[in-house]
This record gives C-alpha cells, structure tokens and sequence, in this order.
C-alpha cells in the first residue's frame, strides 16, 4: 500500500452547495438553495492517504487470506463480480473446488491493476481491520515531483471483525488513534482538491487533476482518458491534465477483456437488460489505477477516491463504548457496480459521504464530477 502525505494540518475548509458549479468561503455566502449547504476539505491534522485505489489483485488476496476454504461466512463476495456472470464488469472469479486460500482469481489478468469497484463500507472496514491486524513487513519512504510517499507491505491477517473498526457494532467508529483507515469525507476531499499553495479558488481546485474555474461550466475540465478497448490501459496519458470521467453530454471511458466476446459485453448483464438501456445505465470507467498520470495538490493519482489511509491522530476521538447514536454506515451504502435499489453507476468518479456518526460511506457520482 502506497500512501501519499497530506500536510499542512488546519486548513480552511471551504463551503459548497451540492450539483452547482461554485465554492465559497464558507456557507454565509452561499445562496440558499434547498439542497443546502455543506461545509467540506478542513483536518486539523496530518494524515497518508493512498497514492492509487485498492486493486482487484490487492482485494483478491484479501479475500484468500480472510475466507481461506471459500464459504464467505461474511459476505465479502457476490456472485454478480464473476466475469461469466457480468462479462464487462466482473472482476472476480470463485472456484468452490480450489485449494485452500486460492478460491478466489482475477475474472481476467487485465484486471490486476484496476481499482476494485464492488466494495462498501463494510466491505472496505474488514479490508481496513485486516491490514491493521496484520504485520507490517516493511516500510519505504520516498520524494517525488516534491510529494512524500509511504510505501507500507503488509502481511495481511484473517482477523477482520475488530481492529481499527469494531464491527459488532452498528453504528461503529475508528477505535484507534493510529493506522489504517476508511478515509471520511473531509479527509478525502482535502486529499483531492485543497490546494496548500493557494492554487485554485479560496485554495480549491474544481478537478481532482487541476485547478480548473468554477462557473465556467467544463471548459476548463481535464481531458477524459481514452482506454485501450481489451486492456483498460490509458492511451492518452500525454494529454493533460487527463482524468478517468463521464464527460457531460459525452461517453464515459470504457472497455472489456479481449477473452470476452464483444457481443457479450454488450448484451450480457446480471439484470437481463437490453443492450439500450443496459449501456445507458452502466458506464463504468475502471481504467487502470495511475496511468492518467495527472496528480492531485498532494500526489495522488487517483480520480475516483481512496478507500484507505493511515492516520496517526483522529480529531474528533472515537466516542464512549456506551455510545449508540443512530445512523450508521451499514445503512446508507450503495454497492457498484452492484444491481441495487441505490441505482447504477454512471460515472468513473466514487465519492464518499458521511452518515451521523461520521462513519464514512461510499457511493457514485454522475456527470462530469
């Protein structure tokens, strides 16, 4: 796990109104809308947060390590991953006879390197607690293009119901004040767009990849990358500033495995939609991690948001064990590229929100992000 890190600790946060084009100082500025206003990007302390998403191959080992005899008493694994099943966005593969600890395999090799997109909260917590219950074999410090990066490898552990996430609880916090983590959303948005140089507007870029200027719709909006159609590999890394998207108006990045049958990726789907609607509703864009090569302010190469970081100070602390406010992050997930009732993916962006507790959550956005 590699991790890029965040400095400049109590920074201004800034305030925006959610689906317009426009940031604000804070949200006395802000015109009232009914959508409100959302008061975003402040931490009051330094935080790593990963340079590049978790891949398929790093969740594929996760999931040997934690269901070795493969009876996913957890539920980490759904059979609408699989690539026969969801031939453009299955992932991953699961073999009932296999060897113990090797049940679960790339749906293709070309999925290695991509980011993992069926995870939610919970899915992303057991990942957390099994890296915090593991052992940390080494760790690598590095300065590149002026960002300072962590490189950590790890042992994972099978261990996942308690570490950094006490999961018998429902409405659970981080418990530690060090180590890995689920970003929450403040820790995410600070990674993807404060600017500690005072770049952008009132130090916020409008794109993870620039700057850009917000009001003016996307005529400052980095280039979409165009994907290799049987690899998912970046062609255009030389234009930049480059980011994996759904452009507005435009088509989202895409491709399929070239074991795959083009006919099937574009007629075979877990919902029996017809090939219409099921390319106007799932436009995923999950190209391979880092290869936009546009960084964030603080290095990250990651478009679509990080689903772990290590923290050494948590502000606010983790609350009383007694405490069970209501809310939570199991209650608010959308599962994606998984057919559920929060509807489908429809843009390369994931985005984070937070439920009452602060329990962070993950979801999708659409439209040019």
């Amino acid at each position: 796990m590699t991790t890029a890190r965040v400095g400049d600790p109590g920074n201004p946060p800034v305030a925006v109104v959610p689906f317009t084009d426009a940031v604000y100082p804070d949200c006395a500025a802000a015109p009232e809308t009914p959508s409100g206003c959302l008061t975003v990007g402040g931490v009051r302390y330094p935080y790593e947060i990963g340079k590049l998403e978790v891949t398929v191959a790093q969740w594929v080992a996760f999931l040997n390590t934690v269901d070795p005899d493969g009876r996913d008493r957890l539920g980490l694994y759904d059979a609408n991953e699989s690539g026969e099943t969801w031939p453009r966005y299955g992932q991953i593969e699961f073999a009932e006879d296999a060897r113990r600890g090797r049940h679960y395999s790339l749906a293709h090799p070309e999925w290695a390197d991509k980011p993992y997109g069926f995870a939610d909260f919970l899915d992303a917590a057991r990942f957390v607690n099994s890296l915090v219950n593991g052992r940390v074999l080494e760790k690598d410090t590095t300065t590149e293009g002026g960002f300072t990066y962590h490189s950590y490898t790890v042992r994972l552990s099978p261990r996942t119901e308690r570490g950094m996430y006490d999961l018998d609880r429902p409405d659970t916090t981080r418990t530690e004040a060090s180590g890995f983590v689920v970003p929450s959303q403040n820790e995410w948005v600070k990674a993807a767009y404060y600017d500690p140089s005072g770049g952008g507007t009132y130090s916020y870029w409008k794109y993870p990849t620039n700057a850009g200027v917000f009001g003016d719709g996307d005529a400052t909006a980095p280039g979409a990358t165009v994907l290799d159609p049987a690899t998912g590999d970046v062609t255009n890394a030389s234009t930049q500033p480059l980011a994996s998207y759904h452009p507005s108006g435009g088509t989202a990045p895409t491709w399929c495995p070239g074991q795959v049958p083009p006919a099937e990726c574009a007629t075979v789907n877990p919902l029996g939609l017809d090939p219409a609607t099921y390319a106007t509703l799932y436009q995923g864009s999950l190209s391979t991690g880092g290869q936009a090569l546009t960084t964030s302010p603080w290095g990250t190469f990651d478009q679509g948001g990080n689903a772990v970081e290590w923290t050494d100070t948590i502000t606010p602390p983790p609350p009383a064990r007694t405490s069970a406010a209501s809310g939570g992050g199991c209650t608010a997930v959308c599962r994606t590229p998984r057919p559920t009732s929060c509807g489908p993916p429809r843009s390369g962006f994931s985005r984070r929100t937070t439920s009452s507790t602060g329990t962070p959550i993950r979801g999708w956005a659409s439209g040019s992000g």
